[in-house]
């Protein structure tokens, strides 16, 4: 009987675990967990609170001296005298109308421009690309802002809270890698069949870049509707101002929202905290909606930009 010889071999390794894998230790996993939520709750907390606080009554709030985590009594009497005074629900269809018809603007503009700097061939397509890149160096001032605004007599219009931040060069740069790193094949394909540009963009750029759109998308539309400096300098009209004018002018500053701004003007109002966190939960709750719909095309656009970007 013959035996083998292992003085020649090496002896097995022993891998350890990648700790933050399912291998882990027990004491890895419970801290990772602990860690976790510690952060969810220093997250949902604050968003309770302030939900809370919104529901409460008047009598739980004076008694508590301000937020309240749990409401006891729960009641929409903020919310019906924020929604139905005219204030408040005038300001969320201005944000929403903003929201809606910037984003399809600045989408449009973005996607053509970048499909145009994504083309090699394009007529000055690279003195476009370096005044996309210089406009990310150097940012205009609010003074020639306000001026070029006034000089084309968008002052006191909606306008002027859409065209200024119209195209993001960051966002056109962005979607102009993207399209270059489609196949070239696919393109040249659809010219050999006869698609002009036009076709070639809506029926196979487009639609192969889904997932970049849509986080582009949702850049813009955020934008727009936490937007309120420009509303603040263009905006001269109270009936005019967008939710987060509004939340920035009665919770930020503190001021005092007035009978006449409410469903009722001669009934008492709810406390002034309760108020102010009904304008929050309203100014969130939009983005909140809108965010799992386009969460599974955000992850996946933002690590192309990441990678190919």
């Amino acid at each position: 009987m013959s035996t083998v010889s292992t003085a020649g071999r090496r002896p097995a390794r022993s891998y350890s675990a990648i700790p933050g894998q399912s291998g882990g230790s027990p004491l890895w996993r419970t801290a990772k967990s602990l860690v976790l939520l510690v952060c969810v709750a220093l997250v949902a907390i604050p968003f309770l609170a302030v939900l809370s606080t919104s529901l409460a009554d008047a009598a739980q709030i004076n008694e508590t001296g301000g937020f309240v985590l749990w409401p006891s009594h729960p009641t929409l009497d903020s919310y019906r005298a924020l929604l139905g005074g005219g204030l408040v629900s005038r300001a969320m269809l201005v944000s929403v109308g903003i929201t809606v018809v910037g984003t399809l603007i600045s989408l449009a503009a973005s996607i053509t421009l970048a499909y145009g700097l994504s083309r090699p061939g394009s007529y000055g397509h690279k003195p476009i690309l370096m005044l996309l890149v210089l406009s990310l160096l150097f940012v205009p001032g609010v003074i020639p802002s306000y001026l070029l605004v006034k000089q084309l007599g968008l002052i006191n219009s909606y306008w002027s809270l859409i065209l200024p931040t119209a195209v993001n060069a960051f966002n056109v740069i962005v979607l102009r890698s993207f399209f270059a790193a489609l196949p070239g094949e696919l393109t040249d394909a659809a010219r050999i069949d006869g698609a002009g540009e036009w076709r070639i963009l809506t029926r196979i750029v487009m639609p192969l870049s889904k997932a970049a759109i849509a986080v582009i998308g949702l850049f813009y539309a955020v934008s727009y509707w936490n937007a309120f400096f420009n509303a603040l300098i263009y905006i001269n009209q109270s009936a005019k101002w967008p939710l987060q004018l509004i939340l920035q002018t009665y919770v930020v500053n503190n001021s005092a929202i007035g009978q006449g701004q409410t469903a009722d003007p001669g009934a008492a109002l709810p406390p002034t905290v309760a108020l102010q966190a009904a304008i929050l939960i309203l100014s969130v709750v939009p983005i909140v909606i809108v965010y799992p719909f386009l969460q599974r095309h955000l992850t996946k656009g933002v690590m192309i930009g990441a990678v190919k970007g």
